[in-house]
């Protein structure tokens, strides 16, 4: 992909449009473009980013112009990238990790009239600058349920990639989801420290199971801890991202599915509508943005357990995150019936009171 020329930059600033002022003008053709951080063929999270992406190309037609760049490492990297998108004449860029979140409102400020959108950060220090992420914490809470029910040894383990509020809120929505249908049950963190390598995330899998974890879970990008799990018998896994239906019926027994395409799609048509305004957006089992895969290879009553939960939090009527919960000082966090704020899931740096071992710093 080339993006060196400066001569295109005239386009991402020749859009007729001002943030500051509300008003946006319709466009013809819009080039959307996208910045990943691991490959398209990932097996998870860029896989599904590009989903979301090749979605909007198919219902716009040629109205609209996709491009994008995999491995993307985040920081200078990310910066030098973003900065060509612009120049090439993006008029919205997606960048879709959180570790491109300083990167884009950097550039942002260089490029006013090109939009970006950053995806699970929190920072839009400009008008052009919108933030979007999805609701992961209560798909967790889904498998959590599974979890705390098919455990024999009561050891689930999870494999986090860094130590940033949505991966935290993750583990501790999982463990207690896991808690409350099984008193017995523990977790065991592995920090990976990537989003995306497969050999770091088959050892961490490997790890867990000669500790005698027979549930993993994980925040990374891979498939690579379902093949490890598929070694041996009675380990069982959830899809991360994408479903992972490769390893149906077993070892992954349900997954967590991001579904970016509804976003993309309604973003990418505000600008062609002229209806585009900064926004931040948090979706998630209502919305469609987190889905739940197909649960199999578990028994009936498991399987019910955990729709119950799905659909509870569809509704309204459950939010894995309710009161009485302590930190993991003992402190409180939570009353009873308390439901924790957005800010509070959004800074989140501590486990709840149960798990064991620090969060790195």
């Amino acid at each position: 992909m080339h993006r060196r020329s400066l001569l295109t930059s005239a386009a991402a600033f020749g859009l007729g449009l001002s943030l500051a002022t509300g008003a946006f003008a319709q466009m013809d053709k819009v080039k959307a473009c996208f910045v990943y951080v691991g490959p398209i063929n990932d097996g998870g999270w860029t896989q599904q980013h590009h989903a979301g992406a090749t979605a909007v190309a198919e219902t716009y037609g040629d109205k609209v112009e996709m491009v994008y760049q995999e491995n993307v490492p985040e920081g200078a990297d990310a910066e030098r990238v973003l900065t060509q998108m612009a120049l090439s004449g993006c008029n919205i860029v997606f960048a879709t990790s959180f570790g491109f979140m300083d990167a884009t409102n950097a550039v942002a400020a260089k490029f006013p009239n090109v939009m970006f959108e950053h995806a699970t950060g929190y920072k839009r220090e400009h008008p052009n600058v919108s933030t979007y992420n999805a609701r992961f914490y209560e798909g967790r809470a889904v498998i959590g349920t599974i979890a705390g029910l098919m455990t024999k040894s009561n050891k689930i383990g999870y494999i986090a990639s860094f130590p940033i509020p949505e991966v935290i809120m993750g583990i501790n929505a999982a463990y207690l989801a896991a808690k409350k249908v099984n008193p017995d049950a523990t977790m065991n963190v592995i920090w990976a420290y990537t989003w995306y390598d497969p050999a770091k995330e088959a050892d961490a899998a490997k790890a867990m199971i000669e500790q005698g974890v027979d549930v993993i879970m994980q925040h990374t990008d891979s498939t690579a801890p379902m093949a490890e799990m598929a070694k041996t018998p009675g380990i069982i896994g959830f899809g991360q991202a994408t479903d992972m239906a490769d390893y149906k019926p077993t070892p992954r027994v349900s997954s967590i599915i991001d579904n970016w395409a509804p976003y993309y799609i309604k973003r990418v048509g505000e600008m062609l509508d002229g209806t585009y305004t900064q926004g931040d957006a948090w979706e998630g089992i209502a919305g469609g943005e987190v889905q739940i895969g197909e649960i199999t290879g578990v028994p009936d009553d498991v399987k019910a357990a955990a729709e119950a939960v799905r659909d509870g939090i569809a509704a309204g009527t459950l939010h894995p995150f309710t009161g009485p919960i302590n930190k993991q000082d003992g402190s409180a966090w939570l009353a009873e019936g308390q439901t924790a704020p957005d800010g509070d899931l959004l800074g989140m740096n501590f486990y709840v009171e149960g798990i064991a071992g620090d969060i790195p710093k």
